[in-house]
């Protein structure tokens, strides 16, 4: 069984992403922990309320990430994973990946952010042993130009036993439901977008999210303040929505329909909840749908006409819902995703999944290796797990420990003290 420590970012867009990657790690069949990075967010943010002077800021914020660093160090070191997983924005610096390599452990970085926007990407690419990638050309010839050889296309996905159809009562339809609905940050395409969309007064339109603020004209539009949706609440939205508006963003407004290539992640999720939606023409989207599965539009002019087609035509809705879905069950779920970023680590690692393991001893007490059997049945372990796996497993237990569990731990103990 491999192990895998996923690293969260301290916030953001990525942050969800790693949470369902865990999902998917372990549904592919993963030992996974996680690294919560957003536990130590309000400290960090916390560093912006002292009022000092910007290069002291600098400073403190640089020696606080390398702190975070060393615990991603100090948590590797206690669960021995095969690959360590971090998402975009994940707080690991240079001199952490450097030393991760230095003991050999694999790492990776799944870049589910725009490359042309966020640049920084060049100053960590060459320190992972793999680099997976929402985009393809002309990205994989900048990394390779850097020194990262082993860049992986790997799109997002949905979770479905998440992102999922749902019976909402008439309150969460009250609450949650419009004829239009969109979800997402206010990107100033976005905004001018939305501005134009206000043409349409027959249809009620309803936007969620952040950085909505400072538009008078929306302000009536945007849900709950802009505040931020969790999870939970976007697939609730998705679902009492009649017609999903998904419009990526951009951060120009010269084109308000951009026309770039990657797919954001509500393309699946919506799709997953066996929702409709018609999103923007996207480079890469045929890949990963069918004009059937699909309801796409390239322009503003394009989306006001395909909105007041489809708000007419549920049962048209419903069928393009039901084969997008479809679709995702058979090929989008991050269960695929990690199994294929599991099988590029294969190909390209020659050890990869090769750590060595302490052996049980031949001489244990019969009561002890049938209290480790009946252990590793509870935990839904293999049989043949092999010792660090199994301490793993134990230590993640909230319960109290049991005889063979007091055992196991002070067997650990005694290793990291006298068999390093």
């Amino acid at each position: 069984m491999l192990r895998v420590l996923v690293v969260l970012p301290f916030y953001g867009g990525s942050l969800p992403v790693g949470r369902f990657a865990v999902e998917g790690l372990r549904e592919a069949g993963c030992l996974v922990d996680t690294f919560e990075a957003p536990s130590f967010f309000s400290a960090y943010t916390a560093l912006k309320e002292l009022r000092v002077s910007s290069s002291s800021l600098d400073t403190l914020q640089n020696s606080f990430l390398q702190v975070v660093s060393q615990a991603v160090l100090a948590k590797t070191e206690a669960f021995a994973p095969d690959l360590v997983l971090c998402l975009a924005q994940a707080p690991l610096n240079r001199l952490a990946l450097r030393q991760l390599r230095k003991l050999g452990i694999p790492t990776a970085m799944w870049f589910v952010e725009d490359f042309c926007l966020f640049t920084y990407w060049r100053a960590f690419a060459p320190y992972y042993d793999l680099f997976a990638v929402i985009q393809k050309e002309p990205f994989s010839s900048e990394l390779a130009a850097i020194g990262q050889a082993n860049v992986l296309y790997l799109p997002l996905a949905a979770l479905p036993s998440f992102h999922r159809p749902l019976e909402l009562g008439p309150e969460e339809h009250q609450a949650f439901g419009s004829a239009l609905s969109f979800l997402g940050a206010g990107y100033p395409n976005r905004r001018k977008a939305f501005l134009e969309l206000r043409q349409l007064p027959e249809l009620e339109l309803k936007i969620w999210g952040t950085e909505w603020e400072d538009e008078p004209a929306l302000e009536p539009l945007v849900q709950r303040r802009g505040e931020r949706i969790s999870p939970e609440d976007a697939v609730r939205i998705f679902n009492a929505a009649d017609i999903n508006i998904n419009l990526h963003s951009s951060i120009h407004t010269d084109k308000l329909v951009s026309a770039g290539d990657f797919v954001n992640p509500r393309t699946f999720e919506v799709a997953a909840c066996g929702a409709f939606q018609l999103v923007d023409q996207r480079a890469l989207l045929p890949d990963l749908f069918s004009d059937e599965e699909m309801a796409v539009f390239t322009s503003m002019d394009d989306l006001h006409e395909k909105i007041r087609y489809f708000s007419s035509r549920p049962i048209e809705r419903r069928q393009f819902a039901a084969r997008a879905r479809e679709r995702v069950l058979k090929e989008h779920t991050y269960a695929r995703r990690m199994q294929r970023l599991l099988d590029f680590a294969r190909e390209r690692l020659p050890n990869f999944g090769k750590r060595k393991t302490v052996d049980w001893p031949a001489n244990m007490p019969e009561s002890m290796r049938e209290g480790i059997t009946a252990l590793t049945a509870e935990l839904q372990l293999p049989e043949n797990v092999g010792f660090d796996a199994l301490i793993t497993a134990v230590r993640a237990k909230s319960d109290l420990l049991s005889d063979v569990e007091t055992a196991l731990l002070f067997m650990d103990e005694w290793k990291k003290q006298y068999l390093k």
